[in-house]
């Protein structure tokens, strides 16, 4: 793919975080700057405000205030003070402001310069205030005795002072942001690096045009498909599998057994084996799974999904299934018929004319008085036809199939395409059934109107145990052997079909030994 050199979105976001590096190393070098000046400027404040109470404590400043010139002796201490403490100027002044200290000895006896208003009150305050030495940090508090004011104190140390001190822990500050600088910078072209792998070099158009693709071919295409990772979790889900699966689109990001998906076709995604065509039921839905374990630069990197709706498919393969299985029966019966038509020819050849009467008289009222039944008792033609066809297939597997009195069918609540699904599909799992038994026998009884369909099929088979009962129509139960992927698809297509109306379907044990099926549309 050609592409535009300089142009990768690795590049350009090198580029950004080159640029916030910088923005973060000057704005912070700015703040540590200003901090820096700030704790200086507190530092100035509380030095000087500690000097003068201390000054203004001194036995030996009250004592020179008695004095007739207190510069004698206030002079020679302030300086001490002064140098001791590293401070500018330590004043001491009368009440009125006039000095009996200074640095400069010129200005002893001269008024102070700045605010001393809050300190005749009695109260310490410190300020900034330009002074004859410029620019200060100063504090000022009252010499108290007796509680009246009989001086002041104002210690201060000039600004220039702090801002040199300042400047000293500078070279600290630059040396801390080169090396943040140097780190952001390390850790940009190392992002950089993993982005660039990450995108394949690819730049900002080609990666949006390759997502809008990406996002039309997902939409476009008519099968459901999943992406998980290795951890089972769904990672992408297009709009056709999340109809199939009735999920919401926010579920993208959880884990499969989150999903409230069947069992087995959780099982089977999460195995990260590779499944071809197989089929499962999800709500009403027959769904055909297939699924490939997906693999990068030798990397599991999880599994693709894709997901078919069989649902109609299925049901007319249902629907071709019966039509088979009368075939077959028509096959068996026309087969049978030959037979006893050679047995009567037999029969009249060594002359037993009477017997071959008797034996063709008894083989007709049999399917007479069972047809007749049928037509009796069941108006709907196809549940006729369904019937009599499925007796016939039982006969020809060795299974005797009893259609009970009581079956009377004058309407349907659903359609007969559905009636014949649900009717079918429980006469041969329980034709299966019966097989493995000594006595194979099946009994059906169909009720119906357009009120309710109540169809009620028992065998003499093991049975169903208690434990697979709630589970039968839902996963596809099956009282065959693993014969393939499609196995147990008629019991969850019941299950389905009584589902969409609303219906019930349970199951028993019957008097026959196994079990007993019973289906509830209406009421």
């Amino acid at each position: 793919m050609a592409r535009a050199r300089g142009r990768t979105v690795a590049r350009q976001m090198l580029v950004w975080q080159l640029l916030v590096v910088l923005v973060v190393v000057v704005g912070g070098t700015g703040l540590a700057w200003f901090d820096a000046r700030q704790d200086s400027r507190a530092d100035a404040r509380a030095q000087t405000l500690d000097v003068s109470l201390a000054v203004a404590a001194s036995p030996t400043v009250l004592d020179a205030l008695d004095d007739p010139d207190p510069s004698v002796v206030l002079q020679p201490y302030a300086e001490r003070v002064r140098k001791a403490t590293g401070t500018d100027f330590v004043v001491v002044m009368s009440p009125k402001g006039i000095r009996y200290s200074h640095p400069n000895p010129d200005n002893i006896g001269k008024k102070f310069i700045g605010h001393i208003d809050e300190a005749l009150k009695g109260k310490n305050f410190t300020e900034d205030f330009k002074g004859t030495l410029g620019q200060s940090v100063r504090a000022v508090v009252p010499i108290m005795e007796d509680g009246k004011v009989r001086g002041l104190v104002s210690v201060g140390i000039t600004t220039k002072k702090v801002d040199e001190e300042v400047l000293s822990v500078l070279p600290r500050i630059i040396a801390a942001a080169v090396a943040i600088g140097v780190l952001g910078a390390i850790g940009a072209g190392l992002a950089n690096r993993r982005l660039r792998r990450q995108t394949h070099g690819l730049g900002e158009q080609e990666i949006t045009r390759m997502y809008e693709y990406y996002d039309a071919v997902l939409r476009a295409v008519r099968e459901g498909l999943l992406l998980l990772d290795p951890a089972g979790r769904l990672t992408l889900m297009n709009d056709e599998a999340a109809r199939l699966l009735d999920l919401d689109p926010s579920f993208v990001g959880s884990t499969m057994d989150r999903l409230g998906l069947e069992p087995a076709l959780v099982a089977e995604l999460t195995s990260g084996r590779s499944l071809q065509d197989a089929v499962h039921v999800v709500g009403d839905r027959v769904l055909v799974v297939n699924q490939a374990p997906a693999h990068w630069d030798g990397r599991d990197v999880g599994s693709v999904v894709t997901l078919r709706d069989r649902t109609e498919l299925q049901s007319v393969t249902a629907e071709l299934d019966t039509v088979r299985g009368l075939a077959e029966a028509l096959r068996a019966q026309n087969h049978e018929a030959s037979n006893r038509m050679h047995t009567m020819v037999s029969l009249i050849e060594i002359g037993q004319s009477q017997e071959a009467i008797d034996f063709a008289t008894r083989e007709l009222d049999v399917a007479r008085r069972l047809t007749d039944r049928m037509v009796e008792s069941i108006d709907e033609p196809v549940i006729a036809a369904l019937l009599l066809g499925k007796s016939a297939q039982a006969a020809e597997r060795g299974v005797t199939l009893t259609i009970e009195p009581a079956t009377s069918v004058t309407g349907l609540t659903t359609t007969a395409h559905e009636a014949v699904t649900i009717l079918g599909n429980l006469i041969d799992n329980a034709i299966d059934a019966a097989q493995s038994s000594a006595d194979r026998q099946v009994a059906v009884t169909v009720t119906s109107s357009t009120e309710l369909l109540h169809v009620r099929v028992e065998d003499s088979g093991p049975g169903v145990g208690p434990q697979d009962r709630e589970t039968v129509f839902v996963r596809g139960w099956s009282t065959k052997p693993d014969e393939g992927t499609g196995r147990g698809i008629g019991l969850a297509l019941v299950g389905q079909l009584v589902r969409r109306h609303g219906g019930e379907a349970t199951i028993g044990e019957s008097p026959l030994g196994g079990a007993a099926f019973d289906v509830r549309i209406g009421s």
